[in-house]
């Protein structure tokens, strides 16, 4: 709320089977809104405790019909959801973020390596279906850690988490976005090991307007503020990070 505190969150219930293809429908034309509005693509969420993973993660899905139960039944929504947008836009216009290892919202699952799995690959054949791919498949890693803090659980040691992103990695048919605490070194190291074929910053580009210039030239980082990200402020937290000053960049690039 406005003045920060927190508003009565409604008793959650599961969508009626008669509101499914509704929810579908309402992606759709978000989707096609947004080209109409000038935009290159979207992003459908399919992670961190949001509508899709509720359907994904058996911690979270309890239905009983055929969106419930089986990992086959949990991913209908989300393969009905990307296949409605790609054939309104476009799969090359369409992206698809997953975190099927991540503890988010009370959405959690017994078995996230096989989940990802489940969901990769019935990707993979919606492509060749369509005949073309998606714009990327973006997944979160377990390692949620930045400023070593951790604002996750693990899901096993850090050689552990590395191989399950591989293995995702490998199976998916397309270009592989990963995200998830990565450092400016992390980031270089998960490319050139061909983990990833693209590396997200999300909390390091709030914080640093110029961020692509700053891995650039390894300049400092500036910090963020966790607690500023979901306020009613339009400057603060949003707009009034720094810039790297004119001159300490020149002396950066030169180095």
């Amino acid at each position: 709320m406005p003045d920060g505190s927190h508003a009565i969150y409604p008793e959650p219930r599961a969508l009626k089977h008669s509101e499914i293809q509704d929810m579908v429908e309402h992606y759709r034309r978000a989707a096609i809104n947004a080209i109409r509005a000038g935009f290159d693509g979207i992003e459908i969420h399919g992670a961190h405790g949001y509508l899709i993973d509720q359907f994904l993660k058996d911690g979270i899905n309890d239905r009983t019909d055929e969106y419930g139960g089986s990992i086959g039944n949990r991913c209908k929504f989300i393969i009905q959801v990307v296949k409605a947008v790609a054939m309104a836009i476009g799969p090359d216009r369409v992206g698809v973020r997953i975190s099927p290892a991540i503890d988010h919202l009370d959405a959690m699952d017994s078995d996230p390596p096989k989940l990802g799995l489940a969901v990769i690959e019935r990707l993979n054949k919606l492509q060749l279906d369509l005949g073309s791919r998606l714009a990327y498949l973006h997944v979160t890693q377990p390692r949620y850690v930045a400023y070593g803090q951790t604002e996750s659980g693990r899901l096993g040691s850090e050689e552990e988490e590395a191989q399950l992103m591989r293995t995702w990695r490998r199976t998916y048919q397309g270009t592989f976005i990963c995200s998830g605490g990565f450092t400016r070194e992390l980031g270089m190291k998960a490319i050139a090991d061909g983990d990833a074929d693209l590396v997200s910053y999300g909390r390091l580009f709030i914080a640093n307007p110029d961020l692509v210039l700053r891995l650039k030239i390894n300049a400092p980082l500036n910090k963020y503020v966790r607690k500023t990200f979901y306020t009613q402020d339009p400057v603060v937290g949003y707009t009034d990070y720094p810039f790297l000053e004119s001159g300490k960049r020149k002396l950066l690039s030169h180095l």
